[in-house]
């Protein structure tokens, strides 16, 4: 049986080679954050919203949450064994991940 006619093994090969990189690349912030634009829209809003309807101390409560999600992510990346730069983007998209998984 020739390569091309096993249909499973030879496209995934195909797509292996076409959609993921030989070899690791290096991901920037801007990435991260495009990745994460609706959900910090949505937190922005809500913070807008919170700000109004109850003044500076809501609008500090849910920065506070905020900061205190983000160090606590940093520091489990950190515990992992991961690099300071992939920890900052671990923590900054996974927060904003887990924010609007309450949505």
């Amino acid at each position: 049986m020739r390569r091309e006619n096993c249909a499973t093994r030879n496209h995934i090969e195909v797509w292996r080679q076409r959609a993921l990189p030989g070899a690791p690349e290096q991901v920037r912030f801007w990435a991260v954050m495009r990745g994460s634009l609706l959900p910090f829209l949505v937190w922005a809003v809500v913070a807008c919203v919170v700000y109004f309807v109850y003044g500076t101390v809501g609008a500090m409560i849910l920065g506070g949450l905020f900061a205190v999600s983000f160090f606590v992510g940093f520091g489990l990346r950190r515990r992992a064994g991961h690099s300071v730069r992939c920890s900052i983007y671990g923590a900054v998209g996974g927060v904003l991940d887990k924010f609007v998984a309450g949505f």
